[in-house]
């Protein structure tokens, strides 16, 4: 790594960069593990409205979660184009399902700017920070609120 790069690497965050509806997200490119085409998820009783169910993942169970569905936005219709952006967040897998994957984006730290406090339930504001790229708002994701808690999750 170059002098240059390692100062690019400490001063910007790199982000996957996706849509979901019309809406641009990211999410730290670091928490991403894979990104694989849309696939068929098996129900679980008692979930989450917004979990699809699982995936086997080679041989490990993947929780799916509509993404529209989490973000309280229209739902959008399950269809072969979806995309699923495989996660891990504080030792925690999960696909994200997603409209379609945009760019990888370096983003330095000083032009990302906080949510305004707008939101009625504070412990799912779900946006962490906010950009501006070639005219598109993107929204960084709070992967922490986007898990269901634990106490949440199905059996």
């Amino acid at each position: 790594m170059t002098e240059q790069n390692k100062h690019i690497d400490s001063d910007s965050v790199e982000l996957l960069s996706f849509r979901v509806g019309d809406q641009d997200y990211s999410v730290d490119i670091m928490s991403v593990r894979e990104i694989r085409g849309s696939a068929k998820a098996t129900s679980l009783p008692h979930s989450p409205s917004f979990v699809k169910g699982v995936i086997n993942l080679r041989g490990t169970v993947l929780p799916i979660i509509d993404l529209a569905a989490r973000l309280g936005l229209e739902n959008g219709v399950e269809s072969e184009r979806n995309v699923i952006i495989v996660v891990d967040f504080g030792g925690r897998t999960a696909g994200l399902m997603v409209d379609a994957v945009s760019d990888i984006l370096a983003i330095p730290h000083d032009e990302m700017q906080p949510p305004p406090d707008l939101a009625a339930d504070q412990a799912h504001t779900f946006v962490s920070a906010l950009t501006v790229v070639d005219d598109r708002m993107i929204r960084i994701l709070d992967l922490a609120s986007v898990f269901p808690p634990r106490d949440e999750e199905a059996a």
